[in-house]
């Protein structure tokens, strides 16, 4: 049953459930197919592009006029993406039949990351079993801090970070706002997200200008990251030589402590789960930064370690399977 009539472009005898899970499925099966996105942008550098056209056309400016200027630049982006989104379901909900929800499982499924998260963090774990050096190489692919900075012991800490924050971010919200606002819901998400991505640090240049991004970003990741949190917790039931109360003790112990009001969620919930210590100082653009750790386990995360934080993974991702299925069932 939809909660808003009208956001999805599949007809309502399927359901928004059952679109989710073709699209995780999709997702699941394919990740994002390289020689398509080599000949076409990828949504979300579409997504770049058109942040990048607004901030360019209200930067520079600084203090409370950088503030209210951010806040234009969020609502400028999520006025064209809302309406986008509209749009798109409207015109799938002209196609026929199972053309219609087929089509929007598609266009859900270039916006989930399950598949792609699962292979940039497997190769940081095989390019760590080569060595440093390769290790530092594949993990700049998806993280922030400075690689060169890392010891083995940093790179594996920040894979299995990655892993946890970016499951919330790739899977669990994008989901969670689909299924309560349909393809609109979903695309300002991402919007969101992308806008945090560019223009949400705490530098110089973004202090003001960026505030409103980073803010509603930490707002519509709330409720998904302490879902992702429970999700992890309840993988670590079902995956050997992991602890459930250990997972949940973490969260509640730490997860607060964290700068991000949201990542120490997911990060406590893996951290506990596999006995890691994960966060901690360590350097974004050659600035320290001091944070909190996560977990009071072993701070040396190896490459055996992110292969048992993939299979926490996956363990979690069937959690989410399962759940949309049975939401669909329904």
């Amino acid at each position: 049953m939809m909660l808003i009539p009208n956001l999805y472009g599949a007809p309502e005898s399927v359901g928004p459930a059952l679109v989710l899970l073709a699209a995780l499925a999709l997702d699941a099966a394919i990740g994002d197919p390289n020689w398509l996105y080599r000949r076409l942008p990828h949504p979300v550098a579409l997504l770049g592009r058109l942040i990048g056209g607004i901030e360019a056309g209200l930067y520079p400016s600084d203090g409370i006029a950088g503030r209210s200027r951010g806040v234009l630049l969020v609502v400028l982006t999520l006025a064209i993406v809302v309406g986008v989104g509209w749009a798109v379901g409207a015109g799938l909900r002209m196609l026929d039949g199972n053309w219609s929800w087929a089509a929007e499982a598609v266009v859900v499924s270039t916006l989930l990351a399950f598949r792609g998260l699962y292979d940039h963090v497997n190769r940081v774990a095989r390019a760590l079993g080569e060595g440093l050096a390769a290790g530092r190489r594949a993990v700049r692919e998806i993280v922030g801090r400075d690689p060169e900075s890392l010891d083995a012991a940093g790179v594996g800490r920040a894979a299995v970070e990655s892993l946890a924050e970016n499951f919330s971010d790739g899977v669990v919200a994008p989901a969670f706002w689909y299924l309560l606002f349909g393809l609109p819901g979903l695309f300002a998400y991402k919007a969101i997200n992308t806008l945090d991505s560019m223009v949400g640090h705490e530098t110089d240049r973004y202090r003001h200008f960026g505030w409103a991004a980073a803010r509603l970003d930490d707002l519509v990741n709330l409720p998904a990251s302490r879902l992702t949190a429970a999700i992890f917790i309840c993988a670590a039931l079902v995956l050997p030589k992991s602890s459930a109360p250990r997972a949940a003790r973490t969260v509640m112990r730490d997860a607060w402590r964290h700068r991000s009001a949201n990542a120490g969620w997911c990060e406590a919930a893996v951290a506990g789960a596999l006995d890691l210590a994960l966060g901690g100082p360590r350097l974004y653009g050659g600035e320290p930064v001091e944070d909190a750790w996560m977990g009071s386990g072993r701070k040396a995360v190896g490459a055996p370690d992110i292969r048992r934080a993939l299979r926490l993974y996956l363990a979690a991702g069937a959690i989410v399977f399962a759940l949309i299925a049975g939401l669909a069932a329904i």
